[in-house]
């Protein structure tokens, strides 16, 4: 089921950084990193929390300088996620982490770019780039990071909220969320992962996102899981990320699949693969082992990834990956084990 086709809409370019490649840039880089090997920068890799993965996370991406870094980043990510049956990547960064240390938000966005531009040719992945606001820092800060992506909103095609959610309500957002919308962006928000549900009400409501990122605990509140069926709002559910950072206990206590029997329009992503234990493909993997998911349900979460993604200007496209989901064979399928 790895090679089962698939959009990927929650991946964090950040998040896909490889211990190995971490310390290649770092030496490139003139960077020592305060771990022996990549052996003991694994071993890091265990978190109680999100704020415990972020401080990580965020100090990791110093290695991250150059236009080349950015290249070498995306490209291996998307060279991991062709193996793994992604057809369709919408792929999050978050310029302001990298402002911060001095790295222009142009460097990020060319460096990622090159790697996209010829990612279809390369691996037969269709992109798009989503712009992410850090919602733990100010909304005067993310208001300067939209101004500072204007000469390079032709390769933008969202902006999403991400980083710590507790105390930091969607609706702090609200200007640079309007204002993105009258530049044409398209809007989706981190929503419902450890904050509360209330939370997913107001990126729908006060942010006027059309995606919630996690979504998890919509299933808190009865009416909003009905809004989200009825109105066919789609949740990129991060199983993997949800045990790793302890929103739940163990994979099999996951509640995908009462989602899905909701009949809400779940997909499955990898969030930050290299934190959290797996790609598109071993993340459908992992649901098929811990949640029985059989392979009619794992067609249902491939479909809603494409139904989900921004491919409205291309709709051609969108029913082409849809056929090829629906003619997936999985008993021809290697690494079904």
């Amino acid at each position: 089921m790895h090679h089962l086709p698939k959009a990927e809409l929650h991946l964090h370019i950040e998040g896909t950084l490889e211990p190995e490649l971490a310390f290649a840039l770092a030496a490139r880089n003139g960077i020592e990193l305060p771990y022996a090997d990549t052996e003991a920068l694994r071993k890091a890799y265990l978190f109680s929390d999100l704020q415990s993965f972020l401080d990580l996370y965020y100090g990791l991406m110093a290695v991250l300088r150059t236009e080349e870094d950015f290249e070498e980043l995306t490209e291996a990510y998307l060279a991991r996620a062709a193996a793994q049956g992604v057809r369709h990547a919408e792929i999050f960064f978050d310029p302001q982490a990298h402002s911060a240390r001095g790295v222009p938000i142009g460097t990020v966005i060319e460096g990622i770019a090159r790697a996209l531009g010829r990612s279809e040719e390369r691996h037969g992945i269709s992109t798009q780039l989503i712009m992410c606001f850090l919602r733990d820092e100010s909304a005067d800060s993310a208001i300067r990071t939209l101004e500072a992506a204007k000469p390079h909103l032709h390769r933008i095609a969202a902006v999403g909220l991400d980083s710590a959610e507790v105390g930091n309500p969607p609706s702090k957002f609200r200007e640079v969320y309007a204002a993105a919308g009258e530049l044409g962006l398209r809007k989706v928000a981190h929503a419902g992962e450890e904050g509360p549900a209330a939370y997913v009400r107001e990126a729908l409501d006060i942010l006027g996102v059309e995606r919630i990122d996690h979504g998890l605990r919509s299933m808190e509140d009865p009416e909003l899981v009905e809004r989200l069926v009825r109105d066919r709002v789609p949740l990129t559910l991060c199983p993997l990320s949800n045990v790793r950072l302890r929103a739940v206990d163990t994979l099999e206590q996951h509640p995908l699949p009462q989602m899905m029997a909701a009949g809400l329009l779940c997909t499955v992503n990898s969030d930050d693969p290299a934190y959290f234990g797996g790609y598109a493909g071993d993340t459908f993997h992992a649901v098929h082992e811990a949640l029985g998911l059989g392979h009619e349900e794992l067609r249902t979460l491939a479909r809603n990834s494409f139904l989900a993604a921004f491919l409205d200007h291309d709709e051609e496209r969108r029913a082409r990956y849809l056929a090829e989901v629906d003619a997936y064979d999985f008993d021809a399928d290697l690494d079904l084990g």
